[in-house]
């Protein structure tokens, strides 16, 4: 029996821009772009590629906290350092994944990284926020540091390009990034003309960010750089023709049924635990950490 198509609802033009410090300038298709259903992923900035000129003193965010959810940072050019006040650093560089489970609260800065910002040069992020359930809000934070060189990957037939498998799974190859719910993070990388084949459970929300290039979805469908692919919740499978070079951010999930509060950096299922948020915070709560 051949599976259903999963058809697309809508292909949406990136947002206009804003920045975040002075160090992102994002375009938020979610959940404040468009009101459309991608649980587990709470939200999706994306940081469309830009040349940041030379400068000595590094642009980014400066200390903030979170709580309830889990920053995941995909590199596509540009570098980022990152440091947290449970003493974790490190640096995010084209091609590295940062999961970073924010769970029951921690402080956080991210910077251009230092060489990357004396130099200057082409710079291109994608965010997301994932969502935790209810029984993993309080979870103790952790890092999962994912290279370049160790995300899995999968060689497509035909030199059509690779998946790489950052969560989840792909043709049962498993992503190295472990997740609290089911969910599916992948980055087709296809070469013109090359066809990917994906099958999603229906009622796992779906989308494709186009980081780079073009690409044919199911046949008739066709998004561009920057724009984002939403599908409806029904039928599982999808093919993807890239129309040249391209590079695609494959997010697919099940959602979380449960009730959002969301206050700044904090999202949680009671307006009551945003307040405790907020108190746990003042009350430096969530440690320290030096801008």
């Amino acid at each position: 029996m051949e599976a259903k198509i999963k058809t697309v609802s809508a292909i949406l033009n990136a947002p206009a821009p804003h920045m975040v410090g002075d160090g992102f300038r994002v375009h938020n298709f979610f959940p404040k772009g468009y009101k459309i259903k991608m649980s587990p992923f709470f939200m999706l900035d994306y940081n469309s590629r830009i040349e940041f000129s030379a400068r000595n003193a590094p642009r980014g965010v400066g200390v903030h906290p979170h709580r309830g959810f889990e920053t995941v940072t995909i590199a596509y050019h540009g570098a980022v350092a990152h440091h947290d006040s449970a003493g974790n650093s490190g640096v995010i560089y084209p091609g590295d994944v940062q999961w970073m489970t924010a769970g029951s609260g921690i402080l956080h800065k991210e910077y251009h990284e230092e060489a990357f910002s004396k130099k200057g040069g082409a710079f291109q992020m994608v965010q997301l926020w994932v969502n935790l359930p209810a029984k993993n809000k309080m979870t103790t934070p952790k890092y999962q540091e994912v290279k370049h060189s160790d995300i899995a990957r999968y060689k497509l037939d035909d030199e059509a390009g690779m998946i790489e498998v950052i969560a989840g799974e792909y043709n049962e190859t498993k992503g190295s990034a472990s997740t609290f719910t089911p969910l599916n993070l992948l980055n087709a990388r296809l070469n013109k003309g090359g066809k990917a084949y994906f099958d999603f459970p229906a009622e796992y929300n779906t989308g494709f960010m186009i980081i780079e290039g073009s690409v044919k979805i199911n046949g008739t469908e066709i998004a561009k750089t920057d724009q984002f692919v939403h599908f409806k919740n029904e039928g599982t499978a999808i093919e993807a023709e890239a129309l040249e070079n391209s590079i695609v951010l494959i997010l697919s999930g099940e959602p979380i049924n449960e009730p959002i509060a969301q206050y700044g950096p904090f999202l949680m299922n009671k307006p009551e635990e945003i307040q405790e948020a907020i108190n746990d915070y003042n009350q430096g709560k969530f440690g320290y950490l030096d801008e």
